[in-house]
């Protein structure tokens, strides 16, 4: 296994040297700091966080902690010492002290000066991060979506349970007042009975591009510990980061990435507490030929039996079919739509933006709006302090439930067959049928026939109660993964 020295480390960066040199360390709290600190529970107590994965997403977590909340950030730890400097910097400015930085996270879990361990890893590190942590006495907030596979999810809910420990996951949208107010409204039943739900996720993905053959990982990156539980294969692509999204054996597609902030929202509307009775999917990576396996257009129909939730991903351009809360049904205007609908018998909610939306009436009459933000990071420290889940706006509990939808609705493409869509109904509902439609229009736009371009029509999968797949063991065989030895998420807490 490769290591850093702190020789190695401060010759790559010159930054990090000056930092260190000038300003003390935040491993170690001075005495008053401790005197502070052994104050559990209240809003005194200086709480010691650790952010993992410093890249990308990774500086929202430490922009949302640094110097806030009454918090210090002691330690960073990524696996690669290349992508640090920003958070250090940051940290450093913010606070007055340089923390600890550390590459591998076994050390830090296992750190006894650290309360709060904040993950922003990539998606097939979550749930071990998760796990490992909470079994070393932390509390979590780990980013979305919280697992990789469903199996991963519900262990993560177990042994948050078990340890009582705090674990919020990072669907920030549900801290945002504006959104809150708007699933108050839908569930107040003043659009009646809801039975339909969309969640979209409109944005642009461009091609990744194609490689020859295995690369090399940046120097700077312990490469076995960011394989961490998936094979250790090199990179099959030309970026080592954030393009592993696009990969099954890292990532989730756009489905799991963006998409789990709508798919969380649309189940949240629908105020359902379980897993659908059954899910099918409809997809491919279409119009364009690269190194990515996830789908970049995708349909998938979740049924309840009383309602269905309907999602929708378009990585190709799109246009928003909701361009201005005044008048929600004319024409589109170029860009992006990421957000949800929710169609009741007595009008509908659209929510075009994380911090808001509009009721109408179905004539398209404004009855209600809805605005305002919300601190996702400081309703976990909240939480942290009082001991109690239920000051969670995201508790673990919720994260694994939308994460394992996305992940079904992956599932049901992975288990599928490649063939040109046929003609007429597909799903046999009219809401995911409408969207079939309007997929077809938006691939003709780019010149994607599917009358002669072949689609992956996914199985129609039924669900138990148990979260596993009735009468198919090969769905049944991607409900988990086959893991390192190591790096092991466990099959019972």
């Amino acid at each position: 296994m490769q290591h850093l020295d702190r020789r190695r480390f401060l010759s790559e960066s010159a930054f990090l040297a000056a930092a260190a040199a000038a300003a003390p360390s935040l491993g170690s709290l001075s005495a008053e700091e401790k005197a502070v600190a052994e104050k559990p529970g209240s809003a005194q107590e200086k709480l010691r966080v650790a952010v993992i994965g410093v890249l990308g997403q990774g500086m929202s977590h430490v922009q949302g902690y640094a110097a806030k909340h009454n918090c210090v950030i002691t330690t960073i730890c990524d696996v690669d010492f290349g992508v640090i400097g920003p958070a250090m910097k940051y940290i450093t400015k913010a606070q007055g002290r340089a923390p600890t930085y550390e590459q591998d996270i076994r050390k830090v879990v296992e750190d006894k000066n650290i309360d709060v361990i904040s993950i922003a890893t990539p998606n097939h590190w979550h749930a071990l991060a998760a796990i490992w942590a909470m079994q070393n006495g932390k509390d979590v907030y780990v980013e979305k979506p919280v697992s990789h596979n469903v199996s991963e999810g519900r262990r993560m809910v177990e042994v948050a349970r078990k340890e009582g420990k705090i674990c919020q996951t990072g669907t920030q949208n549900r801290s945002a007042e504006g959104i809150r107010s708007a699933i108050e409204y839908i569930h107040s039943g003043k659009i009646g009975k809801v039975k339909l739900a969309r969640g979209l996720c409109y944005k642009l993905r461009p091609s990744i591009g194609k490689v020859a053959g295995p690369q090399e990982p940046p120097s700077s990156m312990d490469y076995n510990l960011w394989c961490g539980p998936a094979p250790f294969e090199k990179p099959h692509r030309k970026k080592v980061h954030y393009d592993w999204h696009w990969v099954w054996a890292t990532g989730n597609g756009d489905l799991g990435n963006q998409g789990i902030h709508e798919m969380d929202k649309a189940r949240w509307g629908l105020k359902k507490d379980t897993l659908p009775k059954t899910v099918t999917s409809i997809g491919g990576r279409l119009g364009y030929a690269d190194d990515g396996e996830t789908p970049n257009t995708q349909i998938i129909n979740f049924d309840y039996g009383d309602c269905e939730l309907v999602f929708e991903v378009r990585g190709l351009p799109s246009d928003s079919p909701y361009p201005g809360k005044k008048s929600p049904k004319r024409g589109a205007k170029p860009g992006y739509f990421v957000g949800n609908v929710w169609y009741g018998s007595e009008g509908f909610v659209v929510c075009p933006s994380y911090s808001g939306g509009v009721a109408y009436s179905n004539d398209g009459e404004i009855l209600e709006e809805f605005s305002g933000g919300g601190d996702h990071f400081g309703n976990f420290i909240k939480a942290v302090r009082s001991r109690k889940k239920e000051d969670l706006t995201a508790d673990i509990l919720e994260g694994h439930l939308s994460s394992a939808m996305c992940h079904l609705g992956n599932i049901s493409h992975r288990v599928g067959t490649s063939e040109v869509l046929p003609k007429g109904k597909v799903f046999g509902s009219k809401g995911a049928d409408d969207a079939v439609k309007s997929m077809v229009d938006h691939l003709g736009e780019h010149k994607v026939s599917t009358t002669d371009t072949k689609i992956v029509i996914g199985k129609k999968l039924t669900l138990d109660k148990n979260e596993k797949f009735v009468g198919d063991k090969e769905a049944d065989a991607l409900l988990t993964r086959e893991y390192r030895t190591g790096f092991v998420v466990p099959a019972k807490a």
